[in-house]
């Protein structure tokens, strides 16, 4: 396998939300105290020109802490899944909601009630990267930042990370990601690759 790019995910810092353990998908908040603090603690990084994040505050407050000379390029498609019905509840709230129970149950793998499907939410998600790359490679770009949500991130590992894990496997926390090299096989198929090991998907 070759690679021609490197590719660096990074979760957003904490919200009220986060902090609560509570389901914050398509719920615009912005990060917490506790979250900028977090981030502000990482340093900066000046060397990145352009991050891409998500119309949600969240992905744009936190770029501009960690790469505050950086475009900001938006992709609508990569903000997290929205929970529908579940959105600002936490699991003990629900304990006794039988359409929460029933998508606990399936493995989170029904549409939430008003809300997305996994499998639908991962397809869009998953669109939305192969524009990217394809486009970054007609400019012939080697890196890419993203700064997005824990399940944009879930899942793009999950479809295009080896070896082929779970979705949840690849949950990492707030301000935390993944640096990976994009490499090609011999059909032309990419995958995502740790640059320090093949099996190994290091937290940042």
């Amino acid at each position: 396998m070759k690679s021609d790019m490197h590719i660096t995910l990074i979760r957003h810092g904490m919200t009220v939300g986060n902090l609560t353990h509570r389901y914050i998908g398509s719920t615009d908040e912005p990060l917490a105290p506790e979250g900028i603090e977090q981030l502000s603690l990482r340093g900066v990084n000046t060397h990145v020109h352009t991050v891409y994040v998500t119309p949600l505050q969240r992905t744009k407050q936190s770029a501009s802490i960690l790469f505050p000379n950086a475009r900001q390029i938006i992709i609508p498609d990569f903000r997290e899944m929205d929970f529908g019905d579940f959105e600002g509840r936490n699991y003990l709230e629900m304990e006794t909601d039988s359409a929460y129970r029933a998508w606990v149950d399936s493995g989170c793998l029904m549409p939430c009630p008003n809300g997305e499907r996994r499998a639908d939410f991962s397809k869009r998600v998953c669109d939305a990267f192969l524009n990217v790359v394809a486009q970054a490679r007609k400019n012939k770009e080697t890196t890419l930042t993203f700064v997005v949500h824990d399940g944009t991130i879930m899942a793009l590992m999950e479809r295009f990370a080896l070896p082929h894990r779970d979705y949840y496997d690849y949950s990492v926390k707030n301000g935390a990601g993944y640096h990976c090299d994009l490499v090609y096989d011999s059909q032309g198929e990419f995958y995502l690759l740790c640059k320090d090991h093949a099996e190994k998907h290091t937290s940042i």
